[in-house]
């Protein structure tokens, strides 16, 4: 009895690893959705919910964390050596900020929502556009514009230009996000079979 126990609670883990383990090649929609398949669910219905285009859900995404659900801000260092503190409270596939992901989960009433959660994450994006799009008046199909929001946040957006750093980063986003759309074309038909919208 006890050794199946400990066999169940080490098979938990392996799927909860396999689960959250990043995809083996995070520039192609495709792929992502071959492994990841229940991740199409998620996107498809932050999509339909929100109005955010799946390809910017994951150009997104791409940028922010690469997929990696415990991504966080490198650390800084004292003296150029000594590791400090992080210069954000970004966390997960969004690297949605505390504060942020708070405002999130009390509008939306999704009380249980963790970054480190795909389908939390892509909702998150999806929810933050729309705000875009509300106070900004920003299409939530522009990538490039609707990033410099998401990054620089709402107070801050109009301020960019100063910002050729984050120009930059917005401008890969919205590069990617085209690649994505692209091959979110070719693989749509496999994509709607019914291996990916089982549950």
């Amino acid at each position: 009895m006890e050794f199946s126990k400990n066999k169940l609670i080490i098979l938990i883990f392996f799927l909860l690893i396999g689960c959250s383990s990043i995809p083996t090649n995070t520039s192609n929609s495709c792929n992502i959705f071959d492994e990841r398949y229940l991740w199409y669910k998620h996107v498809k219905k932050a999509e339909q919910k929100w109005g955010t285009p799946i390809y910017i859900q994951l150009a997104i995404i791409k940028m922010e964390s690469n997929f990696d659900w415990l991504a966080k801000p490198s650390r800084q260092k004292i003296f150029k050596v000594i590791p400090f503190k992080r210069p954000s409270s970004s966390f997960g596939y969004s690297q949605a900020v505390k504060g942020t992901w708070e405002q999130y989960k009390k509008e939306t009433g999704n009380k249980l929502a963790t970054r480190a959660r795909f389908k939390d994450s892509v909702d998150f994006i999806g929810w933050y556009t729309n705000k875009t799009e509300s106070i900004l008046n920003i299409s939530k199909k522009d990538a490039f514009k609707q990033y410099l929001a998401y990054h620089e946040g709402w107070g801050n957006y109009k301020y960019y230009k100063k910002n050729k750093k984050v120009i930059g980063l917005a401008k890969k986003v919205e590069k990617q996000s085209y690649i994505y759309k692209k091959q979110l074309l070719d693989c749509s038909n496999s994509l709607n079979k019914n291996k990916y919208i089982i549950f």
